[in-house]
């Protein structure tokens, strides 16, 4: 029976997500039990695509990214793939309907990668968009459920959320992106000289996009609304976490969050929803 196909499919996706990313998983099992796969699906896809362009170094990234990419849009069109992590993205596209478009600037991004070092404004606003805040949308459609008003309605709040969490991404990892991938994401920021007067003008926009972005998280139908509060708490708190540290610690450190404290945070998040108080 192709259930089972598509169950195992499923499987594969959130396999991915919780062993990429136990804050996002944790998240994701704070949605409503109808939105937790297709959010799996949404992060498994991006996760492998994410996976070529920086990891698979031995490897020809560019052949193999342009293959997934053929592959993900032959799912799309024929529903069905034999590469489980597609065959379940696939699924979600097309229940949901989630705009091709998005898939495409997500791509664009990754191609970025492949072949951006330093970034100006522009290419740095494209990839953002690209790699962030299409994601964000992705499961935009998906807590929507069809809802077109709605999603207009919060569309911005749903980028400001992707575009903080990318940029405190870039923040935790200058190290890695610097010294092994060899990439600058910020533009006009010279890593050898990191100044605290950069960093805090970097940490004024993250603060001006997670201030946007909580606005939207509070419209939120009530299936997504607690499950995305916590993935909010959770970069919040590494947001705050960097913001205390030194520049020429986070390009010596990754800043971390233990799992002892996502738990804490968890629960207080638990008890902020019971309160209706988020």
């Amino acid at each position: 029976m192709i259930s089972l196909f598509h169950k195992v499919s499923h499987q594969c996706s959130k396999i991915c997500t919780e062993g990429y990313s136990t804050s996002f998983s944790s998240a994701i099992r704070m949605l409503h039990a109808d939105l937790r796969m297709p959010v799996y699906d949404i992060y498994g896809f991006v996760r492998f695509a994410d996976e070529i362009v920086d990891t698979f170094h031995e490897f020809d990234k560019q052949s193999l990214l342009a293959e997934f990419k053929k592959e993900t849009y032959e799912a799309i069109e024929r529903g069905i793939s034999l590469n489980p992590i597609l065959h379940s993205f696939q699924i979600t596209v097309n229940k949901y309907n989630i705009d091709h478009g998005l898939i495409e600037a997500f791509f664009n991004s990754m191609e970025m990668d492949l072949c951006e070092k330093e970034y100006d404004a522009a290419c740095y606003s494209t990839y953002i968009y690209g790699s962030a805040e299409v994601v964000g949308l992705m499961c935009l459609y998906v807590f929507c459920n069809g809802d077109e008003v709605e999603y207009e309605k919060l569309k911005p709040s749903a980028q400001s959320l992707g575009a903080a969490f990318q940029k405190i991404n870039f923040l935790r990892d200058l190290k890695a992106d610097h010294e092994q991938l060899n990439r600058t994401y910020f533009p006009g920021i010279n890593f050898k000289k990191f100044t605290e007067g950069e960093k805090r003008i970097i940490e004024e926009d993250i603060a001006s996009d997670l201030k946007k972005a909580y606005e939207g998280i509070l419209m939120l139908p009530v299936k997504a609304r607690f499950g995305v509060y916590v993935a909010y708490k959770y970069y919040r708190t590494l947001f705050r976490k960097i913001q205390q540290a030194q520049p020429q610690l986070l390009l010596e450190n990754r800043v971390r969050i233990s799992n002892t404290f996502k738990a804490v945070i968890l629960l207080k998040a638990g008890l902020r929803s019971s309160f209706n108080s988020l």
